[in-house]
């Protein structure tokens, strides 16, 4: 078993500008910053990932295209791994949309997964959706005797909290608390009997707890 899986945020987007919520594929494009952001992380990356990978979302297709050039291999777009769903928030770019759609983030991480945003998505249907996609990657490509490449997955900040959260049993709070920058990532890597141990969060190393596959 050899190779890690990177979820990475996708660079800037002209909606992290204005700071509006901006969850509905397809969404936003990248800044020109955002593209820079993207092809600096596949330089320091170094050498080319086994697959590169992202969500429907225009920032991760673009992303994923910058990290393409950089690196040399083709991206795959793949169903799932999209940003929590705001519903009634989206486009909202107000103190109280904001703090409403934090505050449900944060029961989702104490444990509440069946709080629901507010026409939008619960925790529960997130991982329901992004936990699969997950589960099938390491199975086709990271449990194969013969791959040795990082998977990097462009995705987008809330749901790989989540995510990453739930299948390595980061703390709680520190989930909650560090936010990944744009093109910070999670680098995630397997262990023997199907768990997961995170190697980086953004610039930091997690504390962990024992899994608890829910989050």
């Amino acid at each position: 078993m050899s190779g890690r899986l990177i979820l990475l945020r996708h660079g800037q987007s002209h909606a992290n500008v204005d700071r509006r919520l901006d969850t509905a594929p397809p969404g936003a494009g990248l800044t020109d910053l955002g593209r820079e952001q993207a092809r600096a992380f596949a330089r320091a990356h170094g050498g080319a990932p086994g697959l590169l990978v992202h969500s429907v979302a225009h920032r991760a297709e673009q992303t994923a295209a910058e990290i393409s050039v950089e690196a040399g291999v083709t991206p795959a777009l793949v169903e799932g791994i999209h940003e929590v769903q705001a519903g009634d928030l989206e486009n909202r770019a107000d103190e109280a949309a904001i703090a409403e759609f934090a505050a449900v983030y944060r029961r989702w991480h104490a444990g509440e997964l069946d709080a629901v945003m507010p026409g939008g998505e619960s925790g529960r249907q997130v991982l329901g959706r992004y936990l699969p996609v997950i589960g099938e990657l390491r199975l086709r490509y990271l449990d194969a005797g013969d791959w040795t490449g990082d998977i990097i997955v462009v995705s987008h900040g809330a749901a790989i909290r989540l995510a990453a959260a739930a299948l390595a049993g980061v703390d709680r709070e520190f989930a909650v608390a560090n936010h990944l920058g744009n093109a910070e990532a999670v680098a995630l890597a397997p262990v023997e009997g199907g768990g997961w141990r995170c190697a980086q969060w953004g610039s930091q190393i997690p504390s962990a707890v024992p899994a608890d596959p829910m989050g």
